[in-house]
């Protein structure tokens, strides 16, 4: 346990706090999947979610139509304030590309489309559903940095399951690849500083002021929690940014090839990364980049084997420089921003966007499409 400051406010867990925080004035935004839906730790997230009485849930669904009907039913044995949100209906889809914001979908295509809705209210978090470990005391913590004088909060923790240490895509490439990146950059760069401050840069659960929520732009897929960061180093910057101890987490595991697996994860994330050092002036040697990042990952293997070996945890050294190997291919310079617009510079309303999900739902047509 310690209690050092980074150059963004680091708020830690001395003893299972559980802050006093603004819920009531907050939207939570929970992203689903068909595969998501009936899951104990699915239903342990929203049960607990019942218990908080926030202002709002909403859940922006990514699932086929046969799958809808039962989502649906189930999410309404919850006591709570909940909107679904369904991504993927065909009346969303045909209105989204009216407006030529159609395109791929993913994880960050749905939080997009849940944000504008969110915005709302004066707060809003965003967490996943499939945490094992999610209690009642994680929406306060990421809240309350908010009543104080931040807009944007993230957490951090421990991703450590069966003895053995997780959180593979960011022990083993966003953070080796930050210090090849801060090593090329010899006189420093303030975004780099700013991502380097987060202790776990990539993790799901952040939260943020509506106003904040309105200015972000949020790549479609895996690039969310890096391009959110971008938008945040922007808007909030280090004064207005917090991280919070979430002590242990725990979610469901990927595999690192295949896809959906972690290789392919790298190379969403990569592409909204070098995306978002570009457009702040900082534009890597990608000829080098790689070798760097190899060497730096190489050195951070030594420390988690050390690390493990400590607390006598289980440690695969091999299979740890083999996912490098892997994540190293995904350093190659960007091809396209798939980042979507802040929501505050769109001509599309928040509640058209639900009336066509809703007409998905009923199949009956709400309001005229605009």
């Amino acid at each position: 346990m310690e209690y050092v400051q980074e150059r963004i406010a680091t708020l830690h867990d001395y003893d299972g706090v559980s802050p006093a925080a603004p819920v009531d004035r907050a939207s939570v935004i929970v992203p689903l999947t068909a595969r998501d839906y009936g899951s104990v730790a699915t239903e342990r997230v929203f049960r607990t979610l019942a218990s908080l009485s926030p202002e709002r849930v909403i859940v922006p669904l990514r699932a086929d139509p046969a799958a809808v009907h039962d989502v649906r039913e189930w999410l309404a044995e919850f006591d709570l304030p909940l909107t679904l949100l369904w991504c993927t209906a065909p009346e969303l889809g045909a209105l989204l590309a009216n407006h030529d914001l159609n395109g791929e979908t993913g994880k960050g295509r749905d939080v997009w489309l849940a944000l504008g809705l969110a915005a709302e209210s004066d707060y809003v978090v965003v967490h996943d559903a499939d945490a094992t470990t999610y209690d009642e005391t994680t929406v306060p913590r990421l809240l309350f940095p908010l009543s104080r004088e931040y807009s944007f909060s993230k957490a951090y923790y421990a991703r450590i399951e069966n003895q053995q240490l997780y959180g593979r895509l960011f022990r083993l490439f966003v953070r080796p690849l930050l210090l090849a990146l801060q090593e090329q950059r010899k006189q420093g760069a303030e975004l780099l500083s700013y991502l380097s401050a987060f202790r776990y840069t990539l993790s799901g659960e952040f939260a943020m002021t509506g106003s904040l929520a309105k200015k972000l732009r949020i790549p479609r897929g895996w690039g969310l929690e890096i391009g959110t960061l971008g938008d945040a180093y922007t808007h909030a910057g280090f004064d207005g940014t917090a991280q919070v101890d979430l002590g242990r987490h725990q979610h469901e595991h990927r595999p690192v090839e295949g896809d959906g697996g972690l290789g392919n994860m790298a190379h969403e994330v990569g592409e909204t990364f070098y995306t978002v050092l570009e457009e702040h002036g900082i534009t890597p040697d990608y000829d080098t980049l790689s070798s760097q990042y190899q060497r730096c990952a190489r050195a951070l293997i030594e420390q988690y084997e050390a690390d493990a070996a400590f607390n006598d945890f289980t440690f695969n050294k091999e299979r740890e420089l083999n996912q490098v190997s892997l994540y190293a291919e995904a350093i190659t310079p960007p091809t396209k921003d798939t980042r979507l617009p802040a929501w505050e510079e769109v001509s599309l309303s928040p509640e058209t966007v639900l009336a066509r999900s809703q007409e998905g739902l009923t199949g009956k047509q709400t309001q005229p499409q605009r």
